[in-house]
């Protein structure tokens, strides 16, 4: 009987990306998604990219009798949890649908997981449980949990959840990757960042103002504490990112209990940065405005990804150069996004 990877949220942003690494490294896939933040179109462009295609069923994570004839259907051997609402403002206003969504797909995945007895997973979690760091970059073990959002209090939750559960059943193997800022696309064009309504991230914002599709973009503060007073991030290639997850299942393979890295390029750049580098790559203006501070933003927040190339022999290979050409390309290619 074959074994496959179960990927939830595999057909939004970063799990489309990931599927295709794990296609391209041998795995075969299973994705579930409920398509509430992405299209089911994504699996024909997998496919195109991919030479394979995966198995794709429409479900919500939380109906738990569908899940299970899922891992019935197929023999689940690994998950890699992405399935998520992940907008910050969203959470602040709509706290409980985050703690519904996210918290509660998270224990009926879990709960399947146990009866069908598969026994590695990864979960996509997030910076945002550090808070406003004590220093940077951030290390794994500093520390988690004074977070500004609900978003954040779902990660924190959840990852004490997977921590727990590390404790109750030696015989699990779990991965808590803490991404920082996932920018670029596919070089093939074909797969990239589609938001649905107005981008509550900064690259396809900024896209979309290069496009035509938005005036100019938003610059939420030039009094932080940094080098030219905007907001430093750490941002990563996402198909740096979905290499990540590969190295991590690998990982998982050799038992290693309970394992948390950061994914990012341990390099902080500032929005200011970002927009320069974007015009500069691609010879495209990009106005913008400087507007107030966003409650909960804070100065400064990269990595230090050292543990991830130590243990896993892994780190970011892409460049800002890199992360800008791609993410234009795919939105020049696509100006409706998947909605052509």
């Amino acid at each position: 009987m074959k074994d496959y990877v179960l990927v939830t949220g595999g057909t939004g942003y970063i799990g489309s990306h990931t599927v295709i690494e794990l296609l391209n490294n041998g795995y075969d896939v299973v994705i579930v998604d409920n398509l509430c933040n992405s299209k089911a179109l994504v699996v024909d462009r997998i496919e195109k990219i991919a030479r394979k295609r995966p198995i794709f069923v429409e479900l919500d994570v939380r109906d738990e009798k569908k899940l299970n004839e899922v891992f019935s259907n197929y023999n689940i051997t690994s998950v890699i949890h992405f399935a998520g609402l992940k907008a910050v403002g969203e959470s602040v206003e709509k706290p409980q649908l985050y703690y519904d969504n996210n918290i509660g797909s998270t224990e009926i995945l879990l709960k399947v997981m146990r009866a069908h007895e598969t026994k590695n997973i990864v979960f996509s979690s997030s910076a945002t449980v550090y808070g406003n760091p004590k220093r940077v970059p951030i290390y794994e073990e500093d520390p988690v949990g004074e977070v500004t959002n609900p978003y954040a209090e779902t990660k924190v939750k959840i990852e004490f959840m997977l921590k727990d559960l590390a404790k109750g059943d030696p015989t699990m193997n779990i991965a808590i990757l803490r991404y920082f800022n996932p920018i670029g696309a596919h070089q093939s064009g074909l797969i990239g960042e589609d938001p649905n309504g107005i981008p509550n991230n900064i690259m396809p914002y900024i896209t979309q103002v290069a496009i035509g599709k938005l005036p100019y973009l938003h610059v939420f503060g030039n009094d932080y504490k940094t080098k030219d007073g905007t907001g430093i991030r750490d941002y990563i290639h996402v198909v740096d990112l979905a290499k990540g997850h590969v190295a991590t299942l690998k990982k998982l393979a050799t038992n290693p209990g309970l394992v948390i890295y950061n994914l990012g390029t341990g390099v902080g750049t500032s929005v200011l940065e970002l927009v320069n580098a974007f015009i500069a790559a691609n010879g495209v203006d990009i106005p913008y405005k400087i507007e107030a501070r966003r409650p909960g933003d804070i100065d400064t927040c990269y990595a230090n990804c050292d543990k991830a190339y130590k243990e896993m022999g892994w780190k970011a290979i892409y460049n800002m150069v890199d992360c800008c050409k791609d993410s234009w390309n795919w939105q020049k290619h696509n100006p409706k996004g998947y909605g052509e």
